[in-house]
């Protein structure tokens, strides 16, 4: 009678482990909005600008990606490329202000099909309603830092408080709702730490009044570079408004929000004013403002990923849930002088990426691979046994995460910026990136002419070596690798149209 016993446990409980391993993985995306690697401790950044210990533990517990790119460096393309798992000559989302058509297929679309609950909540910036989501509660347009509107399912609601704690709190109740019986899918998608870097309340003056270590690159008189990288609109000295400054409230803010507001600025701006800073004094100025408003924004990201850590722990949920952290680019902290993205330069090309799938991924590890963003969708799609589509143009992630380099892994990478004219005057360019170096080509009539950047000798990307003799061959290979992927991508010799806009007419958004 004991064996018997014995034999019905260890039968019932074969089974549960059985059905279990065949349970896909929930998947949770927590996505940020020009968030950059400089400001995660976990990235080793050598200024040490912000520890971020709840990122740091998703780190610990996960995969980092080093290299992990973005295909066109900008909010709204780099969401429809996830969404898409393809370019956005090919998605037809080339510039923000366009209009993601929703009814191409995407891997949330896929997922709901194969039986996965989805949702879609926080910052959307794609101006169609999402398709391929059970339930959505979006920001509309870019969103607001303080009480921000929002949008349910169709349904316009007004919030109060701070916009990444409200995501994140969504987030949660979204979870508690759920159906334990069938696999998820749930984007949380934070405004953060997007323009103006409007803290929460709680975080003003969070560093102490620290005077932050400057980038060397701060002063940066773009010599040895061309006219694009000249006539940008996107510098510390000449681009920052006094929104951005903090030196005039937000628009959203109430009366009560704006008591400590008033309290943290009002003396600091006084003195500002006080002290009329012009030239090298007054971008340093600017640059300290930014430092503490910027790495605020990231400190509430960073407890959101800590309570939705601890929420999927406390519910049980963790074992059977891959954790995917990233943004839509990276981020400029005054390197070149620079705020905001759009190159092809290191700052803004790459984005942070860290992944944690327990059972599959070695806790603490890192790969230098070239990955990208366009590897998410597929990514998600085999780990939940679906098939991925052939006209997809990333691959899976799941051998690297495993701790597998698969030998035809990409040595190299597309990539593609469209938004001219447009905010801050980046110049349209394309170009190919390896591991050690960068191809690239202005190529618009008035300014026509070919970069190339050798990273192992120039680490902050200061000079165009192109046509030097001693870079001719590998000029040579790169122009082939390039026109390679061009090719293999299809992509056209024209640029495709703007999409959801009136002939000739410039984006309103600065993003």
């Amino acid at each position: 009678m004991n064996r018997f016993l014995v034999f019905v446990c260890f039968f019932v409980c074969f089974c549960c482990v059985a059905v279990e391993a065949k349970q896909p993985p929930n998947i949770v995306m927590i996505f940020c909005d020009d968030l950059t690697n400089q400001a995660l401790s976990c990235y080793g950044h050598p200024l040490k600008l912000l520890d971020t210990p709840n990122i740091d533990r998703l780190a610990q517990e996960g995969m980092l990606f080093r290299r992990c790119m973005v295909p066109n460096s900008i909010c709204g393309p780099s969401r429809a490329a996830i969404l898409t798992g393809k370019y956005a000559h090919v998605n037809g989302f080339c510039c923000n202000g366009d209009e993601f058509d929703g009814s191409q297929p995407t891997f949330s679309k896929m997922l709901q099909t194969a039986g996965y609950q989805t949702a879609m909540i926080g910052k959307w910036h794609l101006k169609s309603n999402p398709t391929g989501f059970d339930h959505w509660h979006i920001l509309p347009g870019q969103g607001s830092y303080y009480n921000p509107k929002m949008i349910k399912n169709g349904e316009s609601l007004q919030h109060e408080g701070y916009v990444t704690d409200i995501v994140s709190d969504l987030s949660i109740d979204w979870l508690k709702a759920v159906d334990r019986s069938k696999p998820f899918l749930l984007m949380s998608q934070h405004k953060a730490p997007h323009r103006e870097w409007s803290p929460a309340l709680r975080h003003l003056g969070w560093n102490g009044d620290r005077v932050f270590p400057e980038p060397e690159t701060l002063f940066d008189d773009y010599s040895g570079r061309g006219r694009a990288e000249h006539e940008q609109d996107m510098t510390l000295e000449k681009t920052f408004r006094p929104l951005d400054a903090k030196l005039e409230p937000p628009r959203t803010i109430s009366d009560a929000q704006k008591k400590d507001w008033d309290a943290y600025y009002g003396p600091r701006n006084d003195e500002f004013r006080k002290q009329n800073l012009t030239g090298k004094d007054l971008v340093k100025w600017r640059y300290q403002r930014y430092m503490h408003d910027y790495l605020g924004c990231v400190k509430a990201v960073d407890e959101a990923v800590g309570k939705l850590l601890d929420y999927l722990d406390s519910a049980g949920l963790s074992k059977n849930t891959m954790v995917l952290f990233s943004s839509d680019q990276g981020f400029y902290l005054g390197e070149h002088g620079w705020f905001d993205k759009r190159w092809i330069y290191e700052e803004s090309l790459t984005t942070p990426c860290i992944v944690r799938w327990p059972g599959v991924t070695q806790p603490g590890t890192t790969s230098d691979a070239i990955v990208s963003i366009l590897d998410f969708p597929e990514t998600f799609l085999e780990s939940a046994g679906q098939s991925i589509p052939s006209d997809m143009h990333g691959k899976s992630l799941a051998p690297l995460l495993a701790g597998r380099l698969p030998s035809d892994w990409r040595k190299s990478f597309y990539y593609h910026y469209y938004e001219f004219p447009g905010g801050h005057s980046v110049r349209k360019h394309y170009g190919v990136v390896t591991d050690r170096y960068k191809l690239f080509h202005f190529y618009e009539p008035d300014i026509d002419y070919w970069t190339l950047i050798d990273r192992k000798q120039d680490a902050q990307e200061l000079k165009n070596v192109y046509d030097q003799p001693e870079h001719a061959k590998v000029q040579k290979e790169l122009h082939g690798e390039l026109d390679r992927l061009r090719k293999e991508l299809k992509v056209p010799a024209v640029d495709p149209p703007r999409r959801g806009r009136k002939k000739n007419q410039k984006s309103k958004q600065k993003s």
